[in-house]
């Protein structure tokens, strides 16, 4: 069983920023695909960011491209999402996932297999 925990919401300023972690457990984590999800309330859960097992490509949402970045730590067992120029609609609980492959489809939601609870980011205008 994988587990993750998500950490670093909190309240922002809009045009601020703040960094996400979330640090992973129950297996391999240099192995599988990482990503990013968010639910805004009264929505449903969007993508955000996926990155692939080695770090070395990523994706992200046209609402967050040159704004959000995902990284990792392989040494670490972490991923992090670096958002920058939040706005208020960035607000919602942000969620971690895992995937079941090293590199990811055009279809991250099916490709995760493990989720975290979520962390709230809330960005004030």
């Amino acid at each position: 069983q994988v587990q993750l925990v998500e950490s670093g919401g909190g309240l922002v300023q809009a045009g601020g920023s703040l960094r996400l972690s979330c640090a992973a457990s129950g297996r391999t984590f240099s192995a599988y695909a990482m990503g990013w999800f968010r639910q805004a309330p009264g929505k449903e859960r969007d993508f955000v960011a996926v990155i692939d097992a080695s770090g070395g490509d990523q994706s992200y949402a046209d609402s967050v491209k040159g704004r959000f970045t995902i990284s990792r730590d392989n040494t670490k067992n972490t991923v992090y999402l670096q958002m920058a120029n939040v706005k208020p609609e960035d607000t919602a609980v942000y969620y971690c996932a895992a995937s079941r492959l090293p590199y990811f489809t055009n279809f991250p939601g099916i490709d995760m297999a493990f989720w975290g609870k979520g962390t709230l980011v809330t960005v004030s205008s």
